[in-house]
């Protein structure tokens, strides 16, 4: 009798449960690519290609939009995407063993540096990283040809050169009297000028005026004649604006002029604030704006202001100073948006009081093509990068909340804290980030061992104590000082930034503390015999494999209870069964 067989489905060799942290971020950054949707992110863009890539080779069309919890689609070869992304981590354990090879190590604490390395990640130099990291920009630029969820971060003109955005999108050319704006500040990471309805809560208390990322109607502003012109006509003959002319701004929403006054702005205090104040028929001087043309793209004509290509700047006649929107986010009762103040010095160099139209509106004009100048790749590639490290410094704790997933800069060298990567619920195969304690542990012991050692031979150096060579020089200062150098360049920068971080962000720093732990007992067994030195090093071989033993269920998915492994939670913020 002829068995039948069944069909086995890509992920049918390979336990996968529901979309998890961090895969429905990256999973879903990954589709971005796939339908070359420009997005924007806090992160370097070359891993989340990667994940694209993955998800081309295995036939992945993007589709699945990877929400926390979901379960993978069957024409989701999540199993060839998994494989293909582990594989660079991977790699990294030969590179550890080379490194260690490079710095000198004995062939028992190379092996030993290698299966310490299953997390961390490899850094190099300087030269190759910088250009590895500048070509990821220019591949993630030719690649995300589309219009998608992260355009607000770039520039205006990059904007327009998207395929299916509204940017510049039939948009006349020239700016006159009467037309309806949107003003895009061109300083890196910079938003669009935007007002609503809620006031300050101290200073003047007149309507809010900050810069915001998203796109809707509070964006729009109205350009109308200074007070001292005649009223604005729609019958009467166009007036475009241009260098030198005054203006007011009127909002579009809440029909209030652009204004300031001799007020401290709410955050940066050595600034002016800038407020939304009267209507049409009420006001005073106080809502003139002058224009100073800076540079336009398309023409040396200053004469006129055009959509996209034109970069001017705003001057208040009455104080002097100009319309300026930092990196300075204002608290929640702004909405943590960006704070849009009127700065007393004149630096025509400073890229954060130039101003240009993102997108224009007025039935008198034709459309035109403003869209048609390319912005250059070194300035997206600093822009994207500026707004990626504001953001990334937006991301700060809110006192307020509880934040389960977060942890603190002492906590990781000692292994205080894991991450659940998903929902503990019962009915979910749930997985623990946790790092094998006996190579955290040993790492980070290891990193005051060579402190001591050095101070010990130091100390015995200025008694007279001549007992290393140069060679035992030079290799205490490539073998050990470097590593722990690297371990301070990596594990610094989380001790120092605001952000919410987690227990991931020190996986670069892991990696040089292991370097560190292999010096260390590579530095304490020389001088034993070959014997013993074999059997301290079976011994920890021994202990790293048996801890990996003991906590594979975190790392193969926990089904059922997570009660039943309360003997896992060897500290208190493991949180693995409760």
């Amino acid at each position: 009798m002829k068995r039948s067989k069944r069909n086995i489905t890509p992920n049918e060799s390979y336990r996968v449960g529901p979309v998890s942290y961090p895969r429905f971020s990256f999973g879903k950054f990954g589709s971005h690519y796939l339908k070359r949707e420009f997005y924007f992110d806090v992160h370097p863009p070359l891993g989340k290609m990667l994940v694209g890539l993955s998800g081309y080779l295995a036939g992945y069309n993007g589709s699945f939009e990877f929400k926390s919890g979901e379960k993978y689609p069957e024409e989701v070869n999540y199993t060839f995407m998994r494989v293909f992304n582990a594989a660079f981590g991977v790699v990294c354990v030969p590179l550890a063993y080379y490194t260690a090879r490079e710095l000198g190590f004995r062939r028992a604490t190379i092996w030993l540096v290698s299966l310490m390395h299953l997390m961390a990640r490899v850094v190099g130099l300087i030269i190759i990283p910088v250009l590895v990291y500048v070509f990821s920009f220019y591949l993630h630029f030719l690649v995300l040809e589309n219009s998608g969820p992260g355009d607000a971060q770039m520039s205006s003109l990059f904007q327009a050169n998207l395929r299916g955005t509204e940017v510049g999108k039939d948009s006349p050319l020239e700016i006159a009297l009467g037309s309806r704006v949107t003003l895009k500040n061109m300083g890196y990471g910079g938003g669009l000028l935007h007002s609503h309805i809620q006031t300050y809560p101290e200073g003047s208390t007149q309507q809010q005026v900050t810069c915001y990322h998203h796109k809707d109607a509070n964006n729009d502003w109205f350009i109308y004649p200074s007070r001292r012109e005649p009223e604005y006509d729609p019958s009467a003959p166009l007036k475009f604006v241009g260098d030198g002319d005054v203006i007011r701004l009127i909002h579009g929403q809440t029909g209030r002029n652009l204004h300031s006054h001799a007020i401290s702005a709410p955050i940066t205090k050595s600034h002016y604030e800038v407020s939304c104040y009267g209507n049409v028929t009420i006001g005073d001087d106080k809502d003139h704006w002058l224009v100073e043309v800076v540079d336009d793209v398309a023409s040396k004509d200053r004469s006129k202001i055009r959509t996209l290509t034109t970069a001017f700047r705003l001057r208040h006649p009455v104080l002097g100073c100009y319309l300026r929107a930092g990196n300075v986010n204002l608290p929640q009762w702004g909405f943590k948006q960006i704070e849009t103040t009127c700065v007393k010095e004149n630096k025509p160099s400073d890229v954060y009081t130039h101003w240009n139209v993102e997108s224009h509106f007025n039935d008198r004009l034709p459309p035109g093509d403003p869209g048609s100048y390319k912005s250059p790749f070194l300035k997206d590639f600093i822009h994207l990068n500026v707004a990626m490290m504001t953001s990334n410094n937006a991301l700060v704790p809110d006192p307020d909340k509880q934040d389960d997933l977060a942890s603190k800069f002492w906590q990781w060298p000692i292994l205080n804290v894991g991450l659940r990567m998903c929902s503990w619920d019962d009915n979910t195969i749930k997985y623990y980030l946790l790092g094998n304690p006996f190579v955290y542990w040993g790492s980070t012991f290891s990193l005051g061992i060579f402190g001591l050692l050095v101070i010990w031979y130091l100390v015995r150096w200025q008694r007279g104590y001549n007992e290393l060579s140069q060679a035992d020089i030079n290799h205490i200062h490539y073998s050990g000082l470097y590593p722990v150098i690297g371990w301070i360049l990596h594990y610094l920068p989380f001790i120092v930034m605001g952000r919410v971080t987690y227990v991931h962000h020190y996986y670069p720093a892991l990696y040089y503390a292991i370097l560190t732990f292999g010096f260390c007992v590579d530095w304490l067994t020389q001088t034993m015999d070959v014997k013993s030195r074999w059997v301290i090093y079976s011994l920890l071989y021994a202990i790293i494999v048996g801890m990996f033993v003991h906590f594979r269920v975190l790392v193969f998915g926990i089904e059922g209870s997570s009660q039943q492994w309360g003997h896992l939670d060897w500290l208190s913020g493991w949180r693995i069964a409760n």
